[in-house]
């Protein structure tokens, strides 16, 4: 069994590597610079209507759209944030007003909303997000769904400080 034993010069060495490391600021968690901000989507404003209103669900509902807020550069979620959701569904075009509603983000930064069955329109089931309130960059996401028969569909934001 071979045993290798730290010498001084070895100690010496990995301390000042570790120390100079230190002093130019390449010890900063890796993850820290990992979150760039969401560049809004092509696509995502259309037909999107300032001010929905928040609401504990859009029409019969059936649907959920879900997702996480958090914030550029060190990813902590974000409580308290306003994500306007609006989609063409079984019970209404993404024009008409009673297809928009929005939610609030809870303490982990998660949203959450029921709404009708996203259905086609111009041949691609999907979505609309935003988020458009005025601590952070407005950002508008339109996420294609994969099946047009799931029952949900997740979109995530990360948002730089205005």
């Amino acid at each position: 069994m071979t045993h290798r034993l730290m010498t001084r010069r070895s100690l010496l060495a990995a301390t000042g590597g570790v120390m100079t490391a230190a002093a130019t600021g390449l010890l900063v968690p890796a993850f820290a610079t990992s979150f760039a901000p969401t560049p809004s989507m092509r696509g995502g404003a259309n037909n999107y209507q300032a001010g929905a209103p928040v609401v504990e669900k859009i029409g019969g509902g059936g649907f959920w759209m879900t997702g996480s807020v958090r914030r550029a550069g060190d990813g902590a979620p974000l409580a308290g944030q306003r994500i306007q959701i609006w989609a063409h569904t079984t019970e209404g075009s993404e024009r008409d007003p009673e297809s928009h509603g929005a939610t609030l983000t809870d303490e982990n930064g998660m949203f959450r909303l029921e709404m009708p069955q996203i259905v086609p329109a111009f041949g691609q089931a999907h979505g609309h997000l935003a988020y458009d309130d005025e601590s952070f960059v407005t950002v508008f996401l339109r996420p294609i769904m994969q099946d047009a028969r799931a029952t949900n569909l997740n979109a995530d934001f990360i948002l730089k400080p205005a």
